[in-house]
């Protein structure tokens, strides 16, 4: 079988990607021809790893209204985001899907409404190329559509060309890739203090259970994570619950996001 027009422009598009490694106007050349074969409406380049995400490119903003939240998530919010708690279990070159990643009442939670739908709208796709065990360089598009089977298979298509693409632009990134990265913020510790109850510490399971609570796992998803059973998973819950002087998860929440601000 010969190849067709759509094959021969895909492979000119490619060849004038390639050319544009070097140069700055790589990220925009990479992202409109993704475009012309999947629609998406926002883009952003990270760098994941144990400390806070480093920032390497993201799309222009329209609507300057988004920026704020974009740096509260780097602040400490991305500590919620699916996509970055699968990159920590999970170092490995993959085209992801929220719903592949998504716990069970993401929807539900604090984090979806007051930032999630806000930012991205309503579906994100990830393109992670890992580094090594702790850092996965991703590309991730967001739309305020839902993506369909066809386009999650066209771009599960070409991810291997993606994903090289990638890897080889950071030999050009190289100034970033030198820069060390803002350490992880320490809500846990704070986050601790935030309660009324004097002397009543979080203990490590605990805190553990709190961000997979704040991240939308359901009380099944928690205890396959962490190997206990429901009913742990429930006492812990209320633990937390006890020590904090609290009665919801939007309190929980509020006191992640005042963590941020310590």
């Amino acid at each position: 079988m010969g190849l067709t027009l759509q094959d021969i422009a895909w492979h000119q598009s490619v060849a004038k990607l390639i050319e544009d490694l070097s140069k700055p106007r790589f990220w925009t050349s990479l992202t409109r021809l993704l475009k012309q074969y999947v629609p998406f409406d926002s883009w952003v380049v990270l760098l994941f790893s144990n400390a806070q995400p480093q920032l390497f490119a993201i799309c222009p903003e329209a609507d300057g209204g988004r920026v704020p939240l974009f740096q509260e998530y780097l602040k400490g919010v991305y500590q919620l985001d699916p996509f970055f708690m699968a990159s920590r279990e999970s170092s490995r070159d993959a085209l992801l899907r929220l719903s592949d990643v998504a716990p069970e009442h993401f929807e539900k939670t604090d984090y979806y409404q007051r930032y999630f739908r806000l930012s991205v709208v309503a579906d994100e796709l990830q393109f992670n190329v890992s580094l090594d065990s702790e850092r996965v360089f991703c590309l991730s598009l967001g739309s305020r559509q839902i993506f369909t089977p066809l386009q999650i298979a066209t771009l599960n298509l070409i991810q291997p060309w993606v994903t090289a693409l990638l890897r080889q632009r950071l030999m050009f990134e190289q100034e970033l890739m030198n820069k060390a990265p803002s350490p992880a913020p320490v809500w846990q510790q704070q986050l601790e203090g935030a309660g009324q109850k004097v002397g009543l510490k979080l203990t490590v399971r605990e805190l553990e259970v709190a961000q997979l609570m704040l991240s939308g796992c359901s009380s099944k998803e928690m205890a396959s994570k962490l190997s206990i059973s429901v009913e742990t998973v429930r006492v812990h819950r209320k633990h937390i619950y006890n020590k904090l002087d609290i009665r919801s998860q939007s309190e929980l929440f509020s006191l992640f996001l005042k963590a941020q601000e310590g």
